[in-house]
């Protein structure tokens, strides 16, 4: 069979850790957005990457690979982190393109058109952004919540130079091959690892595009505003670190 054929269009990947209540959910989502798109077999593959659940996400991933053969199931053998989990899944795609996305789909698995339309425009990295019209986000969060991620957001263009409004939005697409680097050199394994894949993208000159998406907040999140709101700002600290010390060159990582 020829090569070019075999390899997907897209690769959806999810990042899941005690995810049984919402991943059927999401996953039903996918598998109707990819029917009305009337996409071809083999054409998306979906990867569920389980982060040492403790309940049945595997088991219902496995289930759903029976209805969707694209689906694959990465495991791990106990719970490493959110950028952990997104950088194995990426590492595991085909894709030409790489999109993860949260199990809870708090944006769409529809906004993926947004993004996919910006790669296919020229750029190599497209991130979906809440703050750049949040006239789309149908279900707020709390005030607290939404102050917090300003402040954070603050610190990050302090600390990064990036200039993205929202950096943490679950919602990313990328060129695979050509941002491949992106996820060799990444380091950070928690919920603080989106503004070093961004600035690693940038550091290796990936033409990136920040793009408005709808999104609703989803109460059964994850991520403490408090605890992890400290461990992510230091997580900052340690890519300004890393990039002083030269942890990230400008080559293929030998991590």
């Amino acid at each position: 069979m020829n090569a070019s054929v075999s390899v997907p269009a897209l690769s959806i990947i999810i990042p899941a850790y005690n995810e049984e209540r919402r991943l059927p959910r999401g996953l039903a989502q996918i598998r109707d957005y990819l029917a009305s798109r009337h996409t071809a077999p083999g054409q998306v593959e979906i990867i569920v990457v389980d982060d040492g659940s403790k309940d049945r996400t595997a088991a219902i991933a496995q289930e759903w690979a029976r209805e969707l053969p694209s689906l694959r199931l990465v495991s791990n053998g106990e719970n490493h982190g959110k950028g952990f989990a997104v950088r194995q899944g990426m590492q595991a795609a085909r894709g030409r393109v790489a999109l993860f996305t949260d199990a809870d789909l708090s944006a769409p698995i529809e906004e993926a058109d947004k993004l996919l339309a910006a790669i296919e425009a020229g750029n190599e990295v497209a991130i979906g952004s809440r703050a750049m019209n949040r006239a789309l986000i149908f279900r707020r969060q709390s005030r607290q919540r939404e102050m917090a991620g300003m402040i954070f957001n603050a610190f990050v263009r302090l600390f990064t130079g990036l200039p993205f409004q929202d950096t943490q939005c679950g919602f990313k697409a990328f060129v695979r091959e050509r941002s491949r680097i992106v996820f060799e050199q990444q380091r950070i394994e928690g919920f603080g690892f989106d503004p070093e894949i961004l600035f690693l993208a940038k550091r290796h000159g990936l033409r990136s595009v920040e793009i408005p998406v709808r999104w609703a907040h989803d109460p059964a999140t994850k991520v403490h505003v408090i605890r992890d709101g400290l461990t992510m700002f230091l997580d900052l600290v340690y890519i300004r670190w890393n990039w002083l010390i030269g942890r990230y060159p400008k080559g293929r990582s030998e991590k």
